[in-house]
C-alpha cells in the first residue's frame, strides 16, 4: 500500500472516530438507541417451552421437514458449535435457535424483514449432549425442527 493510501485510511478512520465521539458526548448516541432490542424474559427462561413462548409468543409448534438444521453430529468443542438454519417456508419473519440441555435454552432470535432469505448461521455454546431446536414463525404459524449433537471432551468421541 502506498504512503498516500495509508494516510487516507488513517484520516478517514480518525474523522469517523471523532464524529462518533462527538455524537456520544452530545447524548445523540446512547446504548439504548444503538444496541439491538433485548428480549430478557426469553433469554432468562430456564425451560424450553417458556423460552419459546417468550421468544415467539406460543410454545406450541408443528414439526416440519421444511426446516434444515446444519450442525455437527459430534461437537469436539461444546463452547463453539457452528449451527445453520434454512427454512423453505413462505413468509418467515422469525427464527429462534434453542439448545435443549443448556441452563438457558434460548441462544438466538433472528427477526427477518419481509423478503429476506430465511438462512441464518451462528455459533452456540452447548454444555452437554442434546438437541439443537429451530423454531420458525412463518405466516403466523410456528414450525420446528430438531437435530441431536453429541458434545465430547477433547474431541475423543467419548
Amino acid at each position: 500500500m502506498k504512503l498516500d493510501q495509508k494516510r487516507r485510511v488513517f484520516l478517514k478512520g480518525s474523522v469517523a472516530a471523532t464524529t462518533v465521539g462527538f455524537a456520544v458526548g452530545a447524548g445523540l448516541l446512547t446504548p439504548g438507541t444503538v444496541l439491538a432490542a433485548w428480549n430478557q424474559s426469553a433469554f432468562d427462561a430456564k425451560a424450553i417451552d417458556k423460552a419459546i413462548s417468550a421468544a415467539v409468543g406460543n410454545p406450541t409448534t408443528t414439526p416440519s421437514d421444511k426446516i434444515t438444521i446444519k450442525a455437527p453430529d459430534i461437537a469436539e468443542n461444546g463452547a463453539v458449535v457452528p449451527v445453520s438454519i434454512v427454512a423453505n417456508l413462505d413468509g418467515v419473519d422469525t427464527i429462534a435457535l434453542l439448545v435443549e440441555k443448556n441452563a438457558n435454552p434460548l441462544s438466538a432470535i433472528f427477526h427477518l424483514p419481509k423478503g429476506t432469505l430465511p438462512d441464518v448461521s451462528t455459533r452456540v455454546k452447548m454444555g452437554k449432549t442434546g438437541d439443537v431446536v429451530a423454531v420458525v414463525k412463518a405466516g403466523g404459524k410456528l414450525y420446528s425442527a430438531r437435530k441431536g449433537v453429541k458434545v465430547t471432551i477433547g474431541g475423543c468421541g467419548g
